[in-house]
């Protein structure tokens, strides 16, 4: 939402006028760029984390249920009312603050969203980022019988691309935490461009997805989309 403000903004400063949307748009972005704020709705400051909030429950099952035409299907059952809270799963959402550059270079927090992305157990993998924590219990479990894990487990280049990008941003920034930024963003990065290449000469093809398991790419190819990204980060070329 704030990227979204961030760039209606400064579309409307392209009109040669005065007008109000632009003040709106600006607004906004002021509103969800406040660090303050946003820790206090989504930072859990135990694991150092940024969850979501809402309503939920994690008492969630897949059961077997008889459907109007005599067959079977798996279906899901939830097994406790759900009540607003923090959701503890950490994936690509819990770095969106970083992917932001919201979070301040001398802040402890940064140290932490470091740690979480060079953790093995979290994100880190030999192909690049996963997309949810192998410790989240809905890592690579389908949501309904024909629902698979699409972002539970997957590496993504975008999202990738938009950690690179911030790894890059706080290397640059005089603070604690730039010389591990620019450790993990030099990793990082020929773990991305190494596994796209691997697979483009194995294949033919970039794919929309990278398995985080081996690398392999998988999910729609001839995915000249986000995968493409890899292009801008071979030239560490970011905004």
């Amino acid at each position: 939402m704030l990227l979204a403000a961030n760039c209606m903004q400064s579309i409307t400063q392209l009109f040669k006028k005065d007008n109000e949307p632009e003040k709106e748009y600006g607004s906004t972005a002021k509103l969800l760029s406040n660090f303050d704020m946003l820790n206090q709705m989504h930072l859990h400051p135990l694991v150092g984390a940024y969850y979501d909030f809402g309503n939920h429950t994690e008492k969630v099952r897949l059961s077997w249920k008889e459907t109007r035409v005599g067959t079977r299907e798996l279906v899901r059952e939830v097994l406790e009312q759900p009540v607003p809270r923090f959701v503890p799963h950490i994936g690509y959402v819990s770095l969106f603050p970083f992917m932001g550059k919201i979070i301040p270079s001398d802040s402890w927090i940064l140290g932490k969203q470091l740690d979480l992305i060079s953790n093995s157990t979290v994100f880190w993998t030999d192909y690049g980022l996963r997309s949810l924590s192998k410790t989240s219990s809905l890592y690579m479990k389908y949501n309904t019988e024909h629902d698979a894990p699409y972002w539970r487990g997957s590496i993504w280049m975008n999202m990738n691309y938009m950690v690179l990008s911030a790894l890059y941003h706080y290397s640059k920034e005089d603070g604690p935490y730039s010389d591990r930024a620019r450790v993990i963003y030099n990793d990082l990065r020929g773990n991305l461009i190494r596994n796209v290449v691997r697979n483009y000469h194995q294949t033919g093809f970039l794919w929309e997805q990278y398995d985080q398991r081996n690398g392999k790419g998988k999910g729609a190819r001839l995915f000249t989309g986000w995968t493409s990204l890899v292009l801008l980060i071979m030239a560490e070329a970011y905004t």
